[in-house]
């Protein structure tokens, strides 16, 4: 069978790419952009790649063409598809059809910390040797691709709520079916294609009615947007895990089973994962790893519970995670030079600034005169529309200076956010500005977060070669 994917080159296209070799078919793409590292990645395997959308790409005839979300109408080659009749699928639809079918899915959904997580408990399936096969929107360090079909029943998926494609409008998640559902939080994002959080909460609750009754949800204590979806209807078992700052178990509901994590060290390099259930005694586990910050704590307790829905013993998980090397652009110690150390992090939301800076800060807790310096470029699309116009600027009061890159939003206002900050902060229009800014002010010591979830003009070798020739 011959497939032709539109956007190939996308992260997750792109693996489905991978995924769809695996299965033995024919693999061919067309995308606007095909260059390093995808490209280097499908070429590989054997998949031919196109550059441009060119109708002429898909003669002869593919058996089906998989469309990616970031193809519209107007493109030549999905007019082509229509005007001939092709048979066409969105991608989260091939991927239920063709790999997720018959498979024990646990999916990994939420605002934040989808990969991240979606990494952890596949690295834990792994560890524990049940050779799942996974796709998650990231470079993965436990693992060599992005995407694997495995060798059990079990299929780790980030799921994510973005639309399926410009004809199937229904968040992506809605067509995996898991029987293991983490939903890690809920926040407003995506106002491209969401008018407001009850859009959201509607797809999410989509997302609940496919969970059989035999399966599990895991949903943090307390969170009223996503509590708000589970009052529209629920008929899966539901488990709540929640951050503590203690162990504070012995008034705890005997009649529920209640995840807990306990971080043991101000930056959560040190936490215990604890599981009281009905009629059990309270189970513990120590992880002792290189990541930080009470959002990575919360992570790993949801993942060490969804294996736990799979027969990973608490223990066994935990001795994963203490070996879990994390994903690229998650708090990415690039290099350090003249004493100033580098960072590469995926910032997209307010909300995962604050809590990516918070980490930070408690691990610079023994080293009172470094300086954090957050490096920011508001890049999403509900930050360039201004969405978070309000909440931006609160959230890098941990750092002790802000850069911001200004301009290319069309209703965020970049100089009201500075002028509102807690902690001195400056804006420039240009990457070359804020390289300049950073050679002048930066001192050993510093600790640099470059944060933005796209290529920020390649600010990242730039600033390391620029520091590199400063210090020579």
């Amino acid at each position: 069978m011959h497939i032709h994917i539109l956007g190939i080159c996308g992260t997750f296209m792109g693996s489905l790419a991978v995924l769809a070799k695996e299965l033995g078919f024919s693999v061919s793409g067309s995308d606007a952009n095909v260059y390093p590292p995808m490209s280097t990645q499908l070429e590989e395997q054997g998949i031919v790649l196109n550059e441009g959308f060119d109708p002429r790409h898909l003669q002869p005839h593919p058996d089906l063409v998989v469309i990616g979300n970031a193809m519209s109408r107007g493109n030549l080659a999905v007019e082509y598809v229509l005007d001939q009749g092709l048979p066409y699928c969105s991608g989260p639809e091939w991927l239920a059809r063709f790999v997720l079918q018959g498979r024990w899915v646990l999916a990994v959904s939420g605002t934040h910390g989808k990969t991240t997580t979606s990494a952890m408990l596949a690295w834990i399936l792994e560890y524990a040797g049940l050779k799942p096969g996974y796709l998650i929107g990231g470079v993965l360090k436990n693992f060599p691709a992005s995407a694997r079909l495995g060798e059990s029943d079990f299929f780790v998926v980030e799921a994510d709520e973005y639309d399926s494609a410009f004809f199937d409008k229904r968040s992506k998640f809605v067509h995996y079916r898991p029987r293991t559902l983490i939903m890690n939080n809920l926040e407003y994002d995506h106002a491209d294609i969401f008018p407001d959080l009850a859009a959201i909460q509607k797809q999410f609750h989509h997302l609940v009615r496919t969970v059989p009754s035999s399966g599990l949800l895991l949903v943090p204590h307390n969170d009223r947007a996503l509590s708000q979806v589970l009052e529209q209807g629920c008929w899966t078992p539901v488990q709540q895990f929640e951050l503590t700052d203690h162990d504070a178990l012995a008034d705890a509901d005997q009649t529920t089973t209640r995840w807990l994590v306990q971080m043991l060290s101000a930056d959560g390099r040190n936490c215990q994962i604890i599981k009281q259930g009905p009629g059990e005694n309270y189970t513990k586990a120590v992880i002792e790893w290189s990541l930080t910050g009470r959002h990575n704590a919360s992570n790993a307790l949801a993942a060490v519970a969804a294996a736990h829905h799979v027969g990973v013993t608490i223990t066994t998980a935990c001795d994963a995670l203490s070996r879990f090397a994390s994903v690229k652009r998650r708090m990415e110690w690039l290099g350090e030079v003249g004493g100033i150390r580098v960072y590469d992090d995926f910032a997209h939301h307010p909300t995962a600034i604050a809590t990516t800076l918070q980490g930070m800060r408690q691990r610079l807790v023994d080293e009172p005169a470094a300086r954090l310096i957050a490096v920011i470029e508001p890049r999403s699309a509900t930050m360039k529309m201004g969405v978070h116009q309000a909440t931006l600027a609160d959230s890098c009061a941990d750092a002790d200076l802000v850069v911001w890159m200004a301009g290319g939003g069309n209703g965020l206002d970049v100089d009201a956010v500075i002028h509102n900050s807690p902690i001195p902060a400056v804006g420039f229009q240009q990457t070359e500005q804020i390289i300049d800014w950073l050679l002048n002010n930066c001192r050993a010591g510093d600790h640099v977060v470059l944060m933005s979830n796209g290529g920020f003009g390649g600010i990242h070798q730039r600033l390391l070669d620029a520091l590199k020739k400063r210090y020579q």
